[in-house]
């Protein structure tokens, strides 16, 4: 398996416990991201390298750098619909572009001026931004929050086809761990993809997103 890993214990560490942060694995050039499917078009985009088959480019396709949210969603891939769980080496500028181009799924009033404006960003704009609970190993919510990523029209085109270097199909690794866990209901034994805060490149851009004071920012525009 390609992915970095370490202990979940380690991990948690590292991480704050409350919060908005932009939790991920990556380096200079990739961002991995989790996405979940089933075997008809996992198998067709861990073979291919892509995105094609029965993937449908003509609705919003969700995904989410932080691995414990997305086993949450597809309770660890037992999910009818999300049995296969995909690791997704995603262009960093990619990745980049999706945050800065984002739109929050709710109204903000502290981000847009009016539910108008609001309203006017949503149906223009190809990517979505949604924070949510992230979740304990069992499920639990945990304070911090974790960042899902909405794509759709030309951005999805362009993940499915273009933005992406590698998918590994990591099912295995992921029912290994939850077999583990529920035998042993020991976290010091479950191990995880190595995922750490991921830095965002404004403060603008930051105050945009709602990240919490304690992510990292690097700032090269002000």
């Amino acid at each position: 398996m390609q992915l970095v890993t370490e202990s979940y214990l380690t991990q948690q560490s590292k991480l704050p416990i409350s919060g908005r942060h932009i939790v991920a694995q990556y380096d200079d050039q990739f961002v991995v991201v989790y996405q979940a499917y089933r075997p008809e078009i996992g198998d067709f985009a861990a073979q291919n390298g892509y995105f094609g088959g029965e993937f449908r480019l003509n609705r919003m396709s969700w995904i989410k750098p932080n691995f414990t949210w997305m086993m949450y969603r597809s309770r660890w891939g037992t999910k009818i619909g999300q049995e296969v769980i995909l690791a997704i080496w995603l262009k960093r500028f990619a990745f980049d572009e999706m945050l800065s181009t984002a739109v929050h799924s709710s109204f903000v009033p502290e981000v847009y001026s009016s539910k108008i404006e609001w309203k006017e960003k949503i149906n223009s704009s190809s990517v979505r931004l949604q924070w949510d609970p992230d979740h304990h190993p069992s499920g639990a919510k945990l304070e911090r929050r974790a960042i899902q990523i909405g794509i759709r029209g030309k951005i999805l085109e362009s993940y499915a086809k273009e933005w992406i270097v590698g998918i590994e199909d990591i099912s295995k690794f992921v029912r290994l761990q939850y077999q583990n866990l529920q035998k042993t209901h020991d976290l010091s034994s479950l191990i995880v993809p190595r995922e750490r805060i991921y830095p965002v490149n404004s403060i603008g851009l930051a105050q945009k997103l709602r990240l919490s004071e304690n992510s990292e920012i690097k700032d090269f525009t002000e």
